[in-house]
């Protein structure tokens, strides 16, 4: 599968190494809005055609497929398009800011018969599948708490002033749509939609989301999910039950899962993932591709959908207004 990549960031580096390493993988080409970025990051990269129009690129015969890494306000209208040229859509999380949009573009993606999946990658690593085989031996699972704390790297220019994207509500950024996805989307893959939500931030002055905490209720469970992007957060994430608890290193790239009890200690359940973390969700990618469906059986439209839908009811819990709602 020959990919074209839209957006030229450090994501989309990372990426290209990922699919590297990817039997029957390959990055071909980038589209970027202005020739000359395309140019310059194809010959840092390695790649043979450089385009600044989506349809020229979706229409040159030389992709199969597009990874979609562009500003979280422009993934709707994109993948649309790309969809709509018959182009199958790996969309960098969040899918898109609001369940109308996102509804829309899994509409396209059924009327065209063209294959759309989120890029979450730690639902499609093996050590998350793990954490779900070994569910059953939690009992009855009462609590889970999920973190992800990342000082941001544009967050000292932020306080010095200069405002990058992402801190910009007009690109449908901040720490809940960065981050907070990362704690959402697995929540929602292993457990489904909560019966309640309840959410609380700190706000910074554009209007976006610097860091938060949500309360998920379920039947006899309660979920904490708390992100930041201007503090750094050192903590395992946990999932606990009657009889023990999973202990899971990173809930956004998880490689290191530990069941822990009193009676028998601590047991490492770990499983090698000899690959760079993006490379699992292009494998999952391509067999989705080649199984002749449009939607992943892991990260599948409907979790999206629902994880969009919680983002947005938080947003409006919060206070975070974006001028595409």
């Amino acid at each position: 599968m020959r990919f074209g990549v839209i957006g030229t960031n450090w994501i989309t580096e990372s990426f290209i190494e990922a699919a590297r390493t990817v039997d029957g993988a390959s990055v071909t080409a980038v589209c970027s809005r202005k020739l000359e970025t395309a140019k310059n990051f194809a010959e840092k990269n390695d790649l043979t055609h450089t385009y600044e129009s989506i349809t020229d690129m979706c229409h040159s015969g030389e992709i199969d497929a597009v990874y979609l890494a562009t500003p979280n306000a422009v993934h709707h209208e994109q993948a649309i398009e790309c969809m709509e040229s018959g182009i199958p859509v790996l969309c960098e999380k969040p899918l898109t800011a609001t369940k109308a949009m996102a509804e829309k573009m899994i509409s396209v993606s059924r009327k065209e018969n063209v294959l759309l999946m989120e890029a979450m990658k730690s639902t499609v690593m093996p050590n998350f599948k793990k954490i779900q085989e070994s569910l059953p031996l939690l009992g009855d699972i009462r609590q889970v708490r999920a973190h992800y704390g990342q000082y941001s790297s544009r967050y000292d220019k932020f306080k010095a002033g200069e405002v990058l994207n992402a801190f910009k509500p007009d690109l449908a950024n901040g720490s809940l749509m960065d981050l907070g996805v990362y704690t959402l989307y697995p929540i929602v893959t292993l457990f489904g939609r909560p019966n309640e939500v309840h959410a609380i931030s700190t706000n910074l002055s554009t209007g976006v989301d610097g860091q938060g905490m949500v309360l998920l209720s379920y039947d006899e469970m309660n979920v904490t999910l708390s992100y930041s992007k201007i503090a750094d957060s050192f903590l395992a994430s946990e999932i606990s039950g009657e009889k023990a608890a999973l202990h899971i290193d990173h809930i956004s790239s998880p490689e290191k899962v530990s069941l822990m009890s009193k009676q028998d200690g601590v047991t490492d359940l770990s499983v090698a993932q000899s690959k760079p973390p993006m490379a699992y969700e292009v494998e999952e990618f391509i067999r989705t591709y080649e199984s002749g469906t449009i939607q992943s059986s892991v990260n599948t439209h409907e979790r999206s959908l629902l994880t969009v839908e919680l983002m947005e009811a938080i947003r409006k819990q919060i206070g975070v207004v974006y001028p595409l709602d």
